[in-house]
């Protein structure tokens, strides 16, 4: 059992208490759930370590629950284990490019990270939560449809132009775009990138990024700047989400800005409901 200042490294016995935690609230580890779904936790495999926090020195029910890979994203615990799980990444030295997930977790955590990890590049503490599990309140756009492999040319700049205005830096700085180029590719190759096209060009994305066997994740929503306020970007996710809950049986969630109260009335407008409360912290 690997230990360190009271948190540890989760591995396959630990496995059930893991998927429990899930259970209790699977919108919110939607993103972790995803991955252990498919790789367990075996660290090779998942792309990251799960750690817990035990209230007891033997092993037992999991209290506290973090994710550490390209993200760190606690899922549960109180501040004590938020304290523990601070300890474990500041030794280990951030290996992430941000903190998400639960506020409150996400929050407590980064005030115990930031006199070692800070400055943030931005804090973004008030991210609502939204989930649809039914079918949506307006006729999804029927024009949107899954992105072709052979359209990843002309999907990658719109792509390309949400990540700037959603994250602030360019995914093309540091590798020439190679990294982002992949990553949005497999999502295509994978069917979970979805677009409208007018005159070969796309005027509306958005993606399923994580995908659990309960819930999807709606990402990178985005409008070609000259057709907004047409009700584009309204239509285009409802048809995501219609997707989601008609057609793969899962609930549809999103979250959003706190401040982006127009992205939030479309997103109400389709039936999303708040269900939860995110936090980022961007480096």
């Amino acid at each position: 059992m690997l230990r360190l200042a009271g948190a540890r490294v989760l591995d396959e016995r630990d496995l059930i208490d893991v998927r429990g935690a899930f259970e209790h609230d699977p919108v919110a580890a939607c993103m972790v759930a995803a991955r252990v779904e498919v790789a367990g936790l075996d660290p090779w495999r998942l792309g990251g370590e799960m750690w817990g926090s035990d209230s007891r020195p033997i092993r037992g029910r999991v209290d506290g629950l973090c994710f550490s890979g390209p993200n760190l994203i606690p899922l549960k615990g109180s501040a004590t284990a938020m304290r523990m799980f601070a300890d474990r990444a500041r030794r280990r030295g951030r290996m992430c490019s941000s903190l998400v997930g639960p506020a409150e977790q996400v929050l407590t955590l980064w005030d115990e990270l930031q006199p070692d990890w800070g400055p943030a590049r931005e804090v973004r503490g008030d991210q609502p939560l939204m989930a649809i599990s039914g079918t949506p309140k307006i006729t999804p756009d029927p024009l949107v449809r899954q992105v072709r492999p052979s359209e990843l040319n002309r999907y990658l700049p719109a792509a390309i132009s949400m990540f700037i205005e959603e994250v602030g830096i360019d995914p093309c700085a540091e590798d020439g775009g190679a990294g982002y180029r992949a990553r949005v590719s497999e999502l295509i190759a994978a069917g979970r990138a979805f677009a409208r096209f007018e005159h070969g060009e796309v005027v509306f994305k958005a993606e399923i990024g994580a995908m659990s066997s309960r819930v999807g994740q709606i990402q990178g929503v985005w409008v070609r700047p000259d057709r907004r306020g047409e009700g584009i970007g309204t239509a285009g996710t409802a048809a995501v989400a219609d997707r989601l809950t008609r057609v793969l049986n899962r609930t549809a969630s999103l979250y959003v800005n706190g401040y982006n109260h127009v992205a939030q009335a479309a997103y109400r407008k389709i039936g999303f409901e708040q269900v939860g409360q995110y936090a980022t912290v961007l480096f």
